[in-house]
């Protein structure tokens, strides 16, 4: 994986000791920041329930519409899903792989063996995780169920003294055949990481797919007014692959001259998924955000409207 190239943002400028110093970094977090900060595909690799526990929703003052009702669907699907939630909930790798044929494809490229060893390292320093699936819509295929389900990842882990959280919502498509899944892709997916005492509450924004050739918007604006706080940040773009679900790619902060990240990307000339991350980080805490970008060649497979025009921010004084 390469580091991003395609994204021009706002001036910005490379981490310096004296900007380090007034964010409280030591000297092994600022050389540490300026070299690698891991780009975190965490929630992607348990997609094939759907998206897991999403984040509470802003407070409104008009009630949430009810979701539709899914009609009753058939009792192995529903039971196979609860254990997957309950075995991924508690780490039991052997149960998990039970429920997956030996078979099993995924559309980023993930095998049977590939998912228990992404499985593996992504749970091994996590101190708790739950995973909670809703299924959206189901129907068969001869022999086969065909569901379409929301699952929400939740889970905290410690990193040298610091809480780092996590929260992934996805939605995803898997084929059960026998009581198995046999297929499964990633119809939509986002991931957010943060940790320290008040990490930045941002506003992200993104199409969830573009026509090949097309450029494209990724901003991650702080919503809390910065006064004389320092802000760094970067962002990174991914190809979805079975490698990216096993290895880290390199991220070099910088300070920025606004409140929050604006970029602009260039979408490749063949159809694709891709990873699109920013990262910010402040004194009082840090926020990494991952949404996946569908690159499409088909104008009717596009979903969502154009995006808003971009808000600027106040330069930092």
């Amino acid at each position: 994986m390469s580091q991003l190239n395609c994204l021009n943002g706002l001036s910005v400028r490379p981490v310096g000791r004296a900007v380090a110093s007034r964010l409280g970094m030591t000297r092994r977090d600022w050389r540490r920041a300026n070299l690698v900060i891991p780009a975190v595909l965490l929630g992607v690799l348990l997609s094939w329930a759907g998206r897991v526990g999403a984040q509470a929703p802003p407070a409104s003052a008009e009630p949430a519409a009810p979701a539709p009702a899914v009609r009753p669907a058939p009792e192995e699907l529903t039971e196979a899903i609860a254990r997957l939630d309950a075995a991924a909930s508690s780490r039991n790798l052997r149960d998990v792989m039970r429920l997956f044929s030996r078979n099993f494809t995924h559309a980023d490229g993930l095998t049977y063996d590939t998912l228990s060893t992404a499985l593996q390292r992504f749970w091994q320093p996590y101190r708790s995780l739950s995973y909670q699936t809703v299924l959206d819509s189901w129907e068969r295929d001869g022999n086969a169920l065909i569901a379409n389900t929301t699952t929400t990842i939740t889970g905290t882990r410690d990193i040298n003294g610091r809480i780092v959280t996590l929260n992934s919502v996805l939605s995803t498509r898997q084929r059960y055949e026998n009581g198995r899944i046999v297929s499964q892709s990633v119809l939509s997916e986002r991931t957010e990481v943060s940790s320290g005492d008040f990490p930045p509450s941002v506003q992200v924004q993104l199409p969830a797919q573009v026509l090949v050739g097309q450029s494209f918007d990724f901003d991650v604006i702080v919503q809390e007014p910065l006064g004389d706080r320092l802000l760094l940040g970067a962002a990174i773009e991914e190809p979805v692959n079975a490698e990216g679900y096993l290895s880290a790619a390199p991220l070099n902060l910088e300070l920025l001259s606004a409140g929050g990240l604006f970029k602009t990307g260039q979408a490749p000339a063949l159809p694709s998924d891709r990873w699109i991350t920013g990262v910010l980080v402040r004194e009082d805490g840090i926020v990494q955000h991952t949404r996946r970008l569908q690159v499409v060649d088909d104008p009717s497979l596009i979903t969502t409207p154009p995006s808003a025009p971009r808000r600027r921010l106040p330069r930092l004084r």
